[in-house]
């Protein structure tokens, strides 16, 4: 069996290089967390995808059963987890690796928009006062909502998530009635989601600095344009071997690494 390239997968970009990997006959495993992840990913490309969580007991198990020789990143920018144990995979056992990850949405100046907020992580926000007595749109992923049980009391609350079981489910366990939480999966037109601030009466948004895919610069705009205050947790930072936002040149990387294996 010859090298393959493992596609850590699970974003939009993802589902991308997986076709163009298969547009080159670059032979590619992807793994994803979630069976709906996995059916992101058409059957007609002709590739392995696996959902399910690696960790580092079966981390080396994996690499070794699909004989993996590259190591092509494009997990959403919050997955650290997946990205060290992938990092810690390249380290190990010699493997070469790149980080793909989507560009950021450069920030409107705080003179332009004063109600766009940045925070460091997570923690800020929880500490600071932020959300009292707002009514607040969480759009930050269902895993997250659970940080915020505390703040039903003194703020009204709203989450949007994936429509997805375990997200619903996750909402739920938060504290969320059904009246607090909207399921829709990304892209959200600009219309759309004014229209949706404006029906819950919305005085703050939590996003993450989640890029284009992700709908930040939409939330930007229409942040602006009601003045809404916009509260963006920043990316956590991670020292990558080798990052790229460039499809030609992960395709490049994949092609050089896959034939130096096999030399």
């Amino acid at each position: 069996m010859q090298s393959q390239i493992w596609l850590v997968g699970g974003t939009t970009e993802s589902v991308e290089l997986a076709a163009a990997l298969s547009c080159y006959r670059l032979p590619c495993v992807v793994t994803v967390l979630s069976a709906s992840a996995q059916a992101l990913y058409p059957q007609s490309l002709g590739i392995t995808v696996c959902a399910g969580a690696l960790t580092g007991q079966t981390l080396q198990t994996f690499c070794h059963d699909h004989q993996i020789g590259v190591i092509l990143d494009a997990s959403h920018p919050y997955a650290t987890k997946i990205s060290k144990l992938a990092m810690l995979a390249s380290t190990q056992l010699q493997l070469p690796y790149l980080r793909f990850e989507r560009s950021a949405v450069a920030l409107t100046s705080t003179v332009e928009n004063p109600r766009i907020v940045e925070v460091e992580a997570i923690s800020q926000l929880l500490t600071a006062q932020y959300l009292q007595q707002q009514r607040v749109l969480l759009t930050i992923g269902s895993k997250w909502l659970q940080h915020f049980k505390d703040f039903h009391p003194t703020s009204t609350l709203f989450a949007r998530i994936l429509p997805q079981p375990q997200a619903l489910q996750a909402a739920v366990e938060a504290g969320f009635g059904c009246d607090r939480i909207i399921a829709l999966r990304p892209p959200i037109s600009f219309e759309l989601e004014k229209a949706l601030w404006q029906q819950w009466q919305i005085s703050v948004v939590v996003t993450k600095a989640s890029g284009q895919p992700g709908g930040e610069e939409i939330k930007r705009r229409v942040a602006q344009a009601l003045g809404v205050t916009l509260i963006i947790i920043k990316r956590p930072v991670l020292a990558y071997p080798q990052q790229t936002s460039d499809l030609a040149t992960a395709l490049q990387f994949c092609q050089t690494a896959l034939k130096q294996k096999q030399i």
